[in-house]
């Protein structure tokens, strides 16, 4: 068999990432300006005026989201996999530590009150990210710095000392000179550092920024006894709530913490009428714009998958509903697993015969399927989704503690070469950066499973994915390669996922440098991805804007088909079962 292996050759990007890991061996803390020039090299798409004078606010918003609130003050990130690692580094008190989070990224991290953040690292892809976003952030903040030098600039501070209201028309105007950017952009500064920004921007005046970063350990036995606690911490909770995984059956899923249960509990839906008055209040004329716009074109899957959207904002605005929504996921075998002591994922574990189908979304299952789902003994463990290469250790200390995998699937965001945001990709071959394998499959789901269910977008089925190791750590050059080579879905955590379903039914570790077929897995392989960027297009991405409904649709209608596709079987595998035992007893 002839094989198409992109050829990147992108030797900005290796050296690059060469120059951070031969320096993080060092034992004292490096400075992040040392990578400075190696990160400028690499021309990342989401990084495009990292050398200009001007300031790049779609990578200072990108990289800002994906770091806690407080980075203005933080001049020390110190990174680690295990508790124990931070304490033998004399970080004694790292659990009194404030536990902060990042708006775009779930990465446990602690701010000691002061000047340093613990980051808890769950493998090397979380280093692949954190650096790059480190520099740009750092990149960016000095170009602002320096521009706020002027007279113009110390005026307008001077000015706006002690200020807390919003920026008029002008003065938003007569910031964006000082800066020398957009107006819009200007907006979206006071939208992603909120209350802050006037402090912000003294505190950008006040000092250039020096970040310095250290490692307290990397080593591969290091991130599989994090991951070992990680699936403890599961196990403890999970059998306090009556669940046993050893020996069960078990549908693996890599999504998110919201649309699963959504679906399952059909909260929104029962609760339809309290929405729609909640859209029609003063300062929801968006929402019911959108609203009365879905009503006009009767699609009731667009209305559905709105209600969701709408969910979350109702929830935030109603603590006693957000209890109701709990108690009722409670009541269906819902267990959420909050990750405490580890690296931050969660997860849930969720038991399928106590599942209500006269709760649940009317577009995941017939009644038919009823019966057979009363006597599953199968869990569905989903876990929001890892960064890169922690779904390799996630799901091999998964498939090595439970009793049978029946399926792994996968719901996450994407780049994509082809088409827009919002459009939604089904692989059925996954090149890995990681490996350097191509993964042969037979994805069990087709654009038929997924396009009724979206109210945007295309899906397109039989792509061709590649697992790359980080968000910033591409170029053009780079992505054209894959294009030439009929490559479209760019992911992270594809490639990691499949060296560990190798594992999970070969007797060795997964290869490197190989074509691998996997199509005589005994369980279900299915992978959706639904776009979030376009990299082709110069500074789009999400830093430039942001999915809003346009994600949410994707996101509920991949949801829908993989629940669609666990139920189904599930209720096949049950009446299988019942099948063979009433042939023994005749």
């Amino acid at each position: 068999m002839d094989r198409t292996v992109p050829q990147t050759g992108s030797e900005e990007i290796k050296l690059y990432m060469r120059t951070y890991y031969s320096l993080l061996r060092s034992s004292e803390a490096i400075q992040i300006r040392t990578l400075e020039e190696s990160h400028m090299a690499m021309e990342s798409p989401l990084h495009v005026k990292a050398r200009e004078g001007q300031p790049d606010i779609a990578a200072l918003t990108y990289s800002s989201l994906r770091l806690p609130p407080m980075m203005a003050d933080v001049k020390q990130i110190v990174i680690g996999q295990i508790e124990q690692s931070f304490i033998d580094a004399g970080y004694k008190r790292i659990r009194k530590w404030q536990q902060v989070h990042a708006p775009g990224r779930r990465r446990r991290t602690h701010y000691n009150g002061k000047h340093t953040l613990a980051v808890f690292i769950a493998s090397r892809s979380d280093i692949d990210d954190l650096v790059p976003i480190l520099t740009a952030y750092q990149i960016e903040w000095n170009k602002l710095h320096k521009l706020l030098q002027s007279e113009v600039a110390r005026l307008f501070l001077r000015q706006n000392q002690e200020r807390e209201h919003p920026l008029s028309e002008s003065e938003a105007d007569l910031l964006a000179q000082i800066l020398s950017i957009t107006l819009s952009e200007v907006r979206r500064l006071q939208l992603i550092w909120a209350h802050d920004f006037f402090g912000t921007l003294h505190k950008i005046a006040a000092d250039k920024k020096h970040l310095s970063l250290k490692s307290l350990a990397s080593s591969a036995a290091a991130y599989r006894k994090a991951t070992a606690y990680w699936w403890e911490e599961i196990n403890e909770k999970a059998l306090a709530n009556g669940i046993k995984a050893d020996g069960r059956p078990v549908y693996f899923v890599s999504s998110n913490t919201h649309a699963i249960p959504n679906l399952l509990t059909g909260f929104a839906l029962r609760h339809k009428q309290a929405l729609i008055e909640y859209i029609q209040a003063e300062g929801h004329e968006t929402l019911m714009e959108e609203y009365t716009a879905i009503i006009n074109e009767h699609k009731q899957t667009s209305l559905n998958n709105f209600l969701y959207y709408v969910l979350k904002k109702y929830l935030a605005d109603n603590p006693q509903a957000e209890a109701q929504q709990a108690d009722d996921e409670q009541k269906i075998g819902v267990y959420r697993v909050p990750n405490e002591s580890g690296f931050q994922i969660a997860a849930q574990v969720i038991e399928v015969k106590k599942l209500r189908l006269d709760w649940m979304d009317e577009r995941l299952c017939g009644d038919d399927h009823a019966a057979h789902l009363a006597h599953s003994d199968a869990l569905i463990i989903n876990i929001d989704y890892p960064l890169g290469l922690a779904a390799y250790e996630i799901l091999n200390r998964i498939t090595e503690r439970i009793g049978s995998l029946q399926g792994m699937y996968v719901m996450g965001k994407a780049a994509t070469l082809n088409g827009r945001v919002g459009d939604v990709m089904i692989p059925n071959l996954i090149h890995d950066e990681h490996s350097q394998n191509t993964y042969l499959f037979s994805n069990c789901f087709a654009a038929q499973d997924v396009a009724p269910y979206m109210a945007y977008g295309m899906v397109l089925d039989n792509q061709k994915a590649i697992s790359v190791p980080g968000t910033f750590l591409q170029n053009t050059r780079y992505m054209g390669v894959f294009y030439r080579e009929g490559y479209t879905d760019i992911e992270m955590e594809g490639g990691p996922y499949l060296s560990a379903v190798y594992e999970a039914f070969r007797p060795n570790r997964h290869p490197q440098d190989e074509i691998v077929d996997l199509h005589g897995v005994p369980f279900d392989i299915g992978f959706v991805h639904y776009a979030s960027d376009t990299p082709m297009g110069r500074g789009h991405n999400l830093g430039s804007s942001n999915l809003s409904y346009t994600g949410v649709d994707p996101t509920y209608a991949a949801t829908i088909a993989i629940l669609r596709r666990i139920l189904h079987q599930e209720a096949r595998r049950v009446q299988a079962g019942e099948s063979s035992t009433e042939v023994v007893t005749a």
